[in-house]
């Protein structure tokens, strides 16, 4: 006789706050200082601090998703924009409302070769597995990372702030990604 196992709501909430996440940063990774090309188009976003002039090529809200989508894994905004990317940049890359981590509200750290948003990267990720984009990480961040309990697997992914996200970044992640997930959706 076989066993019909169904699974429960806290089953599923258990699955899903372990899936992967990718984190992103907006200034120097979508929004690059410079226009590195002409699929990158103008636009002007307000944030906390004023209305600014922002390079964002809309190709990158399908690209981001669709690695979401395919590694199972969950997008979320680790930027100084916080709450206004939702409100100002995802819909111009077409992405859906995303999570938020609060960077502005995460401890001080001890060590000033740390950017300053590791810490609350680092209360939030809770041992689940995520890739960063951002162009502020260095050694030290990897290292500060690596001794905090509440840090499991990462691979910290830099881009270059004149350049912004490529494909080359976002294939470093899909191949991370695929080995420290549960796979797609």
């Amino acid at each position: 006789m076989s066993t019909l196992t169904l699974e429960t709501p806290a089953a599923a909430t258990a699955a899903e706050t372990r899936r992967p996440l990718i984190l992103l940063d907006v200034d120097g990774v979508l929004n690059p200082f410079v226009r590195p090309g002409p699929e990158w188009e103008r636009y002007r976003c307000s944030g906390g601090n004023g209305t600014f002039n922002l390079w964002l090529n809309p190709d990158h809200g399908p690209a981001l998703y669709g690695l979401a989508k395919k590694t199972g894994a969950e997008l979320v905004w680790a930027t100084t924009w916080e709450h206004h990317a939702n409100r100002e940049i995802a819909p111009i890359l077409g992405l859906p409302e995303l999570p938020v981590i609060e960077v502005s509200q995460g401890d001080d750290c001890d060590n000033p070769l740390v950017c300053w948003k590791t810490p609350a990267v680092a209360a939030y990720v809770d041992r689940r597995p995520f890739v960063w984009f951002d162009d502020d990480l260095t050694k030290a961040d990897r290292k500060w990372l690596d001794g905090q309990p509440g840090v499991g697997e990462f691979r910290l992914i830099h881009v270059g702030g004149r350049s912004g996200i490529n494909d080359s970044h976002l294939a470093d992640a899909e191949a991370w990604l695929a080995k420290h997930s549960g796979g797609g959706q």
